[in-house]
């Protein structure tokens, strides 16, 4: 077993954390806070929008059983990547839609997937492909949140389930729901 991971911002953590630890061949997703200047940031300042970080998911996977551009095509395909600084209601640059490289490689990999998902879209994306940076995990409330928490959120149940759905639909052979895995 090869393991990567892959760093992704796609608006709010809770929802892409979800989509991906439906992956197969997703060994772990951790959400956590990146791109930002402040150390050791809190969700209260992140969330304020002065911190310069994005809420994002790092996402550990076996490349053996999925591969870096599968993951960042599942990626721009659950999100909307046209959304300058938000995603839906979630405003701010602590919600952009950036992808974290780990190296040269992945950083090929971002440009040719956004080439690939540029016609799916009604407009350009927006994306960036930002250097990476130290990563501090979120707080422990936030991990795993759809699976201990979110089912009773109002704004996980509108946002979440359309997202899983799109992911099933589009992504069926990759899906732990519809493989059962």
């Amino acid at each position: 077993m090869a393991s990567e991971v892959a760093t992704l911002a796609g608006g709010c953590f809770w929802c892409t954390e979800a989509v991906f630890k439906d992956v197969i061949g997703v060994e772990k997703v951790e959400s956590g806070y990146i791109g930002g200047t402040v150390p050791d940031p809190t969700y209260k300042q992140v969330c304020g929008g002065d911190t310069g970080h994005a809420e994002a998911i790092r996402v550990t996977f076996d490349k053996d059983q999925v591969s870096y551009g599968e993951i960042l095509d599942m990626f721009f395909a659950t999100h909307d990547p046209t959304q300058l600084n938000r995603q839906g209601n979630d405003v701010g640059t602590q919600y952009r839609s950036a992808v974290f490289p780990a190296d040269h490689a992945q950083r090929d990999e971002v440009v040719a997937a956004i080439a690939r998902a540029a016609g799916d879209w009604p407009a350009p994306i927006v994306t960036t492909i930002e250097p990476m940076s130290t990563w501090y995990p979120a707080e422990d409330y936030h991990q795993d949140y759809w699976d201990t928490e979110g089912r009773g959120n109002p704004y996980c149940l509108a946002v979440i389930p359309p997202k899983l759905a799109k992911l099933r639909k589009s992504f069926a052979g990759r899906s732990k729901a519809v493989v059962g895995a």
